[in-house]
């Protein structure tokens, strides 16, 4: 075999190493060679197959969520279609039944406004959901800043109540 000028003088010193140091020196390069193939051909695929499960678990959890966003869109866009007098009839009545006193809601064009004052956290959210899906408002800025005073009874494991104040402004479906 030829080898280029470069290894000559390694092919030198090769021949004059005694059969026993060749052979430590073929055997720790094999090792090294094995060494190498475990951690770049081996390890990674073991690695994902040890994460499959779990990942797998988390995709499908990924996976039902997406279907039910998909349903929900679904319902959405069957509903019959809302006219503009109806979806403010209703978006004053979830603003009544849902936020009380501490809303006010104002139109401006093609817009509502509903000012806030005091209202606590999950009112909001539920009231959000119900614009949303019996009026069909689609929220489009919120102007909103926790409220400093409170004056709202304690939550459970004596954590503070979070309440709102400032604008929601809301698109209301067209004619």
């Amino acid at each position: 075999m030829k080898w280029p000028a470069v290894f000559l003088p390694l092919q030198a010193r090769w021949q004059t190493l005694p059969a026993r140091e060749q052979t430590l020196i073929l055997s720790a390069a094999g090792v090294v060679g094995l060494a190498l193939v475990w951690w770049v051909l081996l390890a990674p695929p073991l690695a994902t197959l040890r994460q499959a499960d779990t990942l797998q678990r988390s995709l499908d959890g990924q996976a039902q969520k997406m279907q039910a966003l998909q349903a929900q869109a679904l319902m959405l866009q069957s509903q019959p279609k809302l006219s503009r007098d109806d979806a403010l009839r209703a978006l004053e009545a979830s603003v009544k039944q849902r936020l009380g006193a501490g809303a006010q809601l104002n139109m401006l064009g093609e817009r509502a406004i509903v000012t806030l004052k005091n209202v606590p956290a999950e009112a909001l959210s539920q009231w959000l959901v119900q614009a949303r899906v019996s009026a069909r408002a689609i929220p489009s800025e919120a102007r909103l800043v926790r409220s400093t005073n409170p004056a709202l009874p304690p939550m459970p494991g004596n954590r503070t109540p979070v309440a709102w104040d400032g604008t929601l402004t809301l698109s209301l479906p067209a004619q």
